[in-house]
């Protein structure tokens, strides 16, 4: 009888060179947008979409480029640097999208964030 695999042997090494240099893509930018980019000030109760309005697109990409490559272990760390920034309304966003399973090969956040600018 033939084992049944989940996955290719010969698919293991370039998945995981992948996840590692998204790993380190995010890891840079990460150390960027934290020196770079200041903490935003927004209006007293501002929502999802005004906050995302306010947000340098460089921070929805570093969101986009965590969620992908940690998956659900990218939710803490998106915790910290939101509130870091001041951009508390995404904070409940961004994990509930790091916490659905498959969705970390979309760029929900940079999709929200075209949205928000161009289709206000």
């Amino acid at each position: 009888m033939e084992e049944t695999r989940w996955i290719d042997p010969e698919l293991i090494f370039p998945i995981l060179a992948l996840f590692g240099v998204v790993i380190l893509a995010a890891g840079l930018l990460l150390v960027w947008v934290l020196w770079r980019v200041r903490r935003i000030e927004l209006p007293v109760g501002a929502d999802f979409w005004q906050t995302l309005r306010a947000t340098p697109f460089v921070v929805v990409l570093l969101l986009d480029l965590l969620d992908l490559g940690l998956d659900f272990l990218s939710a803490p760390i998106a915790w910290v640097v939101l509130s870091r920034l001041g951009l508390l309304p995404l904070r409940p966003v961004t994990v509930v999208e790091s916490v659905i399973p498959g969705t970390q090969f979309l760029p929900m956040m940079t999709v929200a964030w075209v949205i928000a600018r161009f289709f206000k």
